[in-house]
């Protein structure tokens, strides 16, 4: 071994030597590295060495390695760790395990990792039922994130408050995420924007139906609630709308009806 390759830090030998395929002696090395409470590399050694674990098939080796970065609340490395944990818990399905992970990322408090930690306890919250813990989640990490993660955030927020028939507040989110978007995001917003106008024009044509004005007017929402309700993957419910009108009691709006659908016969 020549002077220059003694020079080389410990931590660069390891990740050569897992770069090559020897886990065996990155992980000696690590764990070394991590067993020393004096050594300022402790945390990233930590962190390394649970990545390391891991690709070996050793899950538990991996999480104790792992807690031990965390332990050191290295404002980088401790938010590794606990990410490191909570996605390996929530592969194997653990989710209680990972929830209290995510919330160890939000406790170390590095802003880097807050986004990711409430997009992933708002994705847990979902798997339990828990909407209003979601919707809190998600807002919490559109507050917290930057242009690209916020985007993600806004359209997962958008799309949960239209699967609770929030249209509107749907539109304001994708609205103001807009306006800071990236352009590779922008697309993706505008088509989420666009199918929230599409259920707000659904709620106003229903609500033009329930109110029921004259028959022009009620036979041209009818028509318009039936054409629109397809764009949103609802064509049964079309029909129902269709029908609605044709056998109306007011036999002045169902003539109106009818003439608006033999327009596609």
């Amino acid at each position: 071994m020549t002077f220059s390759e003694l020079q080389v830090p410990p931590l660069d030998t390891a990740r050569r030597l897992a770069e090559h395929g020897d886990l065996d002696g990155a992980a000696a090395i690590l764990s070394e590295l991590a067993a020393d409470p004096e050594e300022p590399d402790r945390a990233q050694a930590a962190v390394g060495l649970a990545v390391v674990l891991d690709e070996r098939g050793d899950p538990e080796g991996a999480r104790a390695a792992a807690r031990v970065a965390l332990a050191t609340g290295h404002p980088e490395f401790a938010a590794q760790a606990a990410c490191h944990l909570a996605q390996g818990f929530e592969r194997e399905g653990r989710t209680e395990q990972a929830r209290g992970a995510w919330q160890a990322v939000l406790g170390v408090g590095t802003a880097a990792y807050i986004p990711l930690a409430r997009l992933a306890l708002a994705r847990l919250a979902v798997l339990a039922g828990d909407y209003d813990e979601a919707e809190n989640e998600l807002r919490a990490a559109l507050a917290a994130a930057g242009p690209d993660v916020g985007a993600h955030a806004a359209q997962q927020l958008a799309e949960l408050l239209l699967e609770r028939g929030e249209p509107g507040e749907a539109a304001e989110v994708l609205l103001e995420a807009l306006e800071v978007a990236s352009q590779d995001d922008v697309a993706r917003l505008r088509v989420q924007l666009g199918i929230a106008h599409l259920e707000l024009a659904c709620a106003e044509f229903a609500g033009a139906v329930e109110d029921g004005g004259d028959a022009p007017t009620s036979g041209l929402a009818i028509e318009l609630l039936a054409r629109t309700l397809p764009l949103r993957g609802r064509a049964d419910d079309a029909g129902r709308v269709w029908t609605y009108g044709l056998e109306h009691e007011d036999e002045t709006l169902a003539a109106e009806v009818r003439l608006r659908y033999d327009r596609d016969t």
